[in-house]
């Protein structure tokens, strides 16, 4: 899609700071990083949400989950442990509309969800 930023990540007009390719999947550092280690893992193939993904995607989902634990054995974090993360449309926190896991590490992480206190 020519306005999604993700995929102009993917055809190399924005610039990211890489850490993983292959055919498929990108992976970069987040540009707000939320941890330490704060990694976007993305397919290649535009998809806007987890809601899009089809049966035939099934194996680039897999593909997604596969560069995820390559990346965190890469980058010293896969025993001490990480968090994958996929947010789904506006309530669910997505703001960039291709399907994309986040890989946070580098430190203990705290609750998902804050309680609600009001």
């Amino acid at each position: 899609m020519s306005d999604c930023i993700f995929c102009k990540i993917v055809e190399g007009s924005l610039p990211s700071t890489k850490v993983y390719e292959d055919d498929d999947v990108l992976a970069f550092r987040d540009i707000q990083p939320a941890a330490p280690v704060h990694v976007l893992i993305i397919p290649k193939k535009h998809i806007a949400t987890m809601n899009d993904v089809t049966d035939e995607d099934g194996a680039l989902i897999a593909k997604i989950f596969a560069a995820a634990r390559k990346i965190a054995a890469d980058l010293g974090v896969a025993e001490s442990g990480y968090r994958l993360v996929n947010n789904v449309n506006r309530d669910g926190g997505q703001v960039v509309y291709h399907l994309h896991v986040h890989l946070l590490a580098g430190r203990k992480l705290g609750a998902l969800v804050q309680p609600d206190v009001s």
